[in-house]
């Protein structure tokens, strides 16, 4: 799972909140204020976000090289064990059962705690979008509250159908996240 998909699965859960809080009777139809963002354009434009993606990636692929290495060694133990099984004094052949075994279980260990349900690429990832995502909420929280808003929707979630492009927040919100970057404050 990547930053992006992460975040618009965040963004789709919080669209539905304030929705929800919406049609709890918050506000009359006269008196609604309201806004959208595009969160897709902001993850391809914050800086932050890219560089925490790219770091994702670079964790990604560290973890696909380590994999590959071990999936070779076990290759190789398989490949020596075949070639010179017949050879071999039981003794050695178990020896080297033994080692093939243990290569195999810790090229199995290895994928399961680097991609498994629970394993350091979930923890990784969902660490970096929790980081980035705190950061545009609070530009989002930030903009809507100048502008007097009630509800931000997030067009990219799909939950638009149609909306004035007026009420689009995305350039404030980037804008805002942006400025942060610049004057070394974090959100």
């Amino acid at each position: 799972m990547n930053l992006r998909r992460f975040a618009r699965i965040w963004w789709k859960a919080l669209a539905l909140g304030a929705c929800a809080a919406f049609l709890a009777g918050r506000a009359r139809a006269a008196d609604l204020r309201i806004g959208y963002v595009d969160s897709a354009r902001i993850f391809q434009q914050y800086a932050t976000a890219q560089e925490a993606q790219k770091q994702f990636d670079r964790q990604v692929q560290g973890w696909r090289d380590e994999a590959a290495e071990k999936e070779k060694q076990v290759k190789q133990l398989k490949a020596e064990l075949q070639d010179q099984g017949p050879v071999l004094s039981s003794l050695k052949r178990q020896e080297k059962e033994e080692n093939l075994q243990r290569a195999i279980s810790d090229y199995e260990r290895f994928i399961q705690d680097t991609w498994g349900p629970k394993g350091r690429a979930v923890r990784e990832n969902e660490q970096a979008t929790n980081d980035v995502l705190t950061q545009i909420r609070a530009a989002v929280e930030k903009v809507a509250a100048s502008k007097g808003l009630l509800l931000v929707l997030d067009s990219a979630s799909g939950f638009i159908v149609y909306a004035d492009r007026s009420l689009d927040l995305t350039t404030d919100v980037l804008t805002e996240l942006n400025t942060g970057l610049k004057t070394g404050t974090t959100h």
